[in-house]
């Protein structure tokens, strides 16, 4: 092993021992409930709510999945999904973020399937068990992805096995988050997106260094058909230029319908000290995704310049992914400071797998051991007990994701992106719903989430497959069916009770 590997080594280990004793000792300090552990005891600040809300959503598709994206096909595809991506964070943060909160406190709601379940009064918990079973069944392939980056990382890296990687990664994880939960959960995001964004600035001054010049970068992209166009994309295959239309960029811009329904973001809102600090949170959390997803695209095409330069390797098909770490591999050849500075930038990926990982291990686990183990089934634990089989649900999750992510060759984009229109369509118009419209009722939404769920599927597996204008991205059609179901199917049974009506003009005034 060179002295370059040696100090990549060297600095991530320094940084996965700093996670988890930073961690474990928040963890302690941590309210020993289900609320202290889920939501933190509804006692965080503006800057860790909006920092730990767009880390845990900004996964390592942004350090990998983007800019391999934008490193294969240009502009288009990357900029058109971090646009809708910009404005589903803001109008999430507009919209959703002080109702939810306020209407969560008022019932007492410490998850979101609770949430929705308390909304519309329900004595058998038919939506609670449904929705749980849509975060257990989305959750874990999405934890999986992010495994998966984890094992690409060190694979490409030092030439580790993959499945080591994956397995140490999780470890790393579970060690913090089961004995954190919350606080620490959200103060480790906070951390993470600090060391994401110092990554994505230093490898794009590098880039632009090693590619020749901003001048070179440009004048290569400009080379290729269709890389800097918002309206064509490149075919890699053909070397020429392929239309980029409109349903194209209506199926990129869905993205941001997601955020509606992404549980591991939603609860930041609710786990915030004071709702009126949402409006500070809201403007950092705009910049900041509006500035990294804009670095990430533009380190797709550097990287393209810096692969034409010959310094390296030409990457394709999921391998561009791994852009990021080629660079950085490049900057560790020139010293030993650089490769503890390309160290801190490797880190960088880490923080943002993990960052989305232990947010999600961690509403998994509440879906299954305080919604489905205690509401669902009725299961009495003690305080202490509840504590245990959050723990546990943690671990067992993790494990499951890991043999899901045993597949080196998978892609992380792709994975996200189902899940991601998974939870957009079965949770986003349900939460629309329940916080803006009154009549909506028991029947409506539960028959929306399971619609909604249902053609993510069967879109993505029997129509997307036809092509042409039915190519377009899942989410979309799945959001609008769900929310076509839960008005229909509203307006077409008894309206709620009165209590739930009143309950209604209470909490959102």
């Amino acid at each position: 092993m060179s002295s370059a590997q040696i100090a990549i080594m060297a600095t991530i280990i320094a940084y996965l021992c700093f996670v988890i004793i930073t961690g474990i000792l928040i963890g302690r300090r941590s309210k020993k409930s289900s609320e202290g552990f889920y939501l933190g005891g509804r006692g965080m600040g503006p800057l860790v709510t909006a920092m730990s809300a767009e880390a845990s959503d900004m996964s390592s598709w942004l350090l990998m999945g983007l800019p391999g994206v934008a490193y294969l096909s240009g502009v288009a595809d990357a900029s058109w999904t971090a646009i809708g991506l910009a404005f589903g964070t803001y109008l999430n943060f507009l919209l959703v973020a002080k109702r939810l909160r306020r209407y969560s406190v008022q019932i007492d709601a410490i998850t979101i399937p609770s949430f929705i379940s308390k909304r519309y009064g329900e004595k058998k918990p038919v939506i609670m068990c449904i929705a749980s079973l849509a975060i257990l069944i989305f959750f874990v392939p999405y934890v999986a992805s992010g495994l998966a980056a984890i094992g690409k990382l060190f694979n490409s890296l030092f030439g580790w096995d993959y499945m080591m990687a994956v397995i140490i990664g999780t470890i790393v994880i579970i060690s913090y988050t089961s004995v954190g939960g919350f606080s620490a959960v959200a103060t480790m995001d906070l951390i993470q997106s600090i060391i994401m964004s110092i990554a994505l600035i230093v490898i794009t001054v590098f880039g632009i260094n090693q590619a020749g010049g901003l001048d070179i970068v440009v004048e290569n992209a400009k080379a290729l058909p269709g890389y800097l166009s918002f309206t064509e994309i490149h075919d890699v295959a053909s070397g020429t230029a392929k239309p980029y239309g409109i349903m194209s960029i209506a199926s990129m811009m869905a993205w941001g319908l997601g955020y509606f329904g992404m549980p591991h973001i939603l609860v930041r809102f609710m786990a915030i000290r004071d709702e009126k600090e949402l409006d500070l949170s809201r403007r950092i959390a705009s910049v900041w995704v509006v500035i990294s997803m804009t670095v990430a695209v533009c380190i797709g095409m550097i990287g393209y310049s810096v692969s034409k330069a010959g310094a390296i390797p030409l990457l394709e098909g999921s391998a561009s992914e791994t852009i990021i770490v080629q660079i950085s591999n490049l900057m560790s050849s020139f010293g030993i400071f650089p490769a503890v500075v390309a160290g801190f930038i490797l880190a960088g990926i880490l923080a943002a797998t993990m960052s989305t990982a232990d947010s999600q291990l961690l509403a998994a686990s509440s879906a299954f051991s305080e919604n489905l183990l205690q509401d669902v089934f009725g299961i009495k634990l003690t305080a202490k007990q509840t504590m245990l089989v959050a723990r546990l649900t943690v671990i067992c999750i993790a494990v499951i994701a890991v043999f899901l992510a045993r597949d080196p060759n998978s892609s992380v984009f792709q994975i996200v992106s189902f899940a991601w229109a998974g939870f957009g369509a079965s949770f986003g118009p349900a939460m629309l719903c329940a916080l803006f419209w009154k009549r909506s009722n028991r029947q409506g939404i539960l028959a929306g989430m399971i619609a909604g769920a249902l053609m993510v599927f069967i879109w993505k597996f029997m129509i997307r497959p036809m092509g042409g204008v039915l190519g377009i991205y899942e989410l979309l059609p799945a959001f609008v069916f769900g929310l076509i179901v839960i008005v229909v199917v509203s307006l077409a049974t008894p309206e709620p009770e009165k209590e739930i009506l009143d309950g209604f003009d209470h909490y959102n005034k």
